[in-house]
C-alpha cells in the first residue's frame, strides 16, 4: 500500500516526494491443461522484482522497457489502486494517476465532466470555476467541449482527462501514455503544465513506449525488463541505450539485443547512470 510517512519517522536525510522500497508483484495465472475441461494448475507470475528507488522535488522521471515489463503495474501501486505482494511504498502526499474515466460520464458534455472530474478530486465549486477556462484551453478540444464525451476520439477523451487531473496541482502526478494523445501544441502545452507542477517542488512520472519522449521531456529515467530493474540515471542516457536495445530486438538481432541488456543490468548496478560520449555501443 501506499503510504504517507514524515522525514523523521523515516529517519531519512533529504527526504523525497516517493520512496518505493523493495517492491514485487506476484500474479497467480489459470493455466490449462490440453485436452482437459477443468483449469487445475496454476502459474505463478513475477510482474515485478525487487524494484527499490527514490524520486525527489523537481523530478521529471519516465518510465521505459518494452510490454510487459510492469511499468503500468508500478504506476498502480505507487498510486495506491494495487498493493504490492512484498514491499512498501512512501509518498509525501497522496499520488494522482491520469486516467480518472470512472469518475466521468460519457453521456454528458466535456465541460459538465470537468465539474465532475474536479469534484471528484475534493475542488470546491469556487475552485473548479476558477480552473474551467485553463483546462478547456489545456484539452484544446474546441467546441467539443460542450459536447457529449460519447462523440469524442480516445486521443480527445484522453487529453480531457489530462487536462482534469492537473487542475487539482497535484504533488506527484503518475502518467501512463496519455501525452501520446495529442499533436505537438498539445505536448507543448502538457510539458508548460508539467513544469509549473515540478517549478512547485513537485514529482512527475511518465511511462511512455516512446523513448525519444522520455528522452526530451523527462530528467531522469528508469527502465524496467520483465518486472526487472535495469539502469536509473539521466533520460537522454537511460532513453538511448533502451532505444538502442529495442532497435537491435526488432531487427531480429536477439544476440546483440541481449548482450546490451545485460550490459545495461551491469551498469545499472553500479548506481545513478549519467550522460556519455557514446551511448550506442
Amino acid at each position: 500500500m501506499v503510504q504517507s510517512a514524515s522525514p523523521w519517522s523515516l529517519g531519512i536525510d533529504n527526504m523525497p516526494n516517493l520512496l518505493v522500497n523493495n517492491v514485487s508483484l506476484d500474479y497467480v495465472s489459470p493455466v490449462k491443461v490440453p485436452g482437459k475441461r477443468l483449469v487445475r494448475k496454476k502459474r505463478v507470475v513475477h510482474a515485478l522484482k525487487n524494484i527499490s528507488f527514490a524520486a525527489h522535488q523537481g523530478e521529471f522521471v519516465g518510465l521505459v522497457g518494452r510490454n510487459g515489463s510492469g511499468k503500468s503495474s508500478l504506476l498502480r501501486m505507487m498510486a495506491g489502486l494495487q498493493t504490492p505482494t512484498r514491499g512498501e511504498i512512501y509518498a509525501s502526499t497522496n499520488p494522482r494517476l491520469i486516467g480518472i474515466s470512472a469518475a466521468l460520464n460519457n453521456e454528458l458534455s466535456g465541460d459538465d465532466n470537468i465539474t465532475l472530474g474536479c469534484l471528484a478530486m475534493g475542488m470546491t465549486p469556487e475552485q473548479i470555476e476558477k480552473a474551467r477556462p485553463q483546462v478547456a484551453e489545456l484539452a484544446g478540444i474546441g467546441d467539443a467541449i460542450y459536447r457529449p464525451m460519447s462523440s469524442y476520439s480516445s486521443g480527445m477523451g484522453s487529453r480531457l482527462r489530462f487536462a482534469i487531473s492537473m487542475a487539482a496541482r497535484p504533488h506527484i502526478m503518475l502518467i501512463d501514455e496519455a501525452l501520446s494523445a495529442g499533436d505537438a501544441s498539445f505536448a507543448e502545452r502538457a510539458k508548460n503544465a508539467m513544469q509549473g507542477l515540478l517549478d512547485n517542488a513537485g514529482t512527475v512520472f511518465l511511462v511512455s513506449h516512446a523513448a525519444q519522449t522520455i528522452e526530451e521531456m523527462c530528467t531522469r529515467a528508469i527502465w524496467l525488463d520483465m518486472g526487472e530493474f535495469v539502469m536509473d540515471g539521466e533520460a537522454r542516457e537511460v532513453a538511448r541505450k533502451y532505444r538502442w536495445f529495442a532497435h537491435n530486438l526488432a531487427m531480429g538481432d536477439e544476440k546483440k539485443a541481449a548482450q546490451l541488456l545485460y550490459d545495461a543490468k551491469e551498469l545499472g548496478a553500479q548506481g545513478y547512470v549519467k550522460n556519455s560520449e557514446d551511448t550506442d555501443s
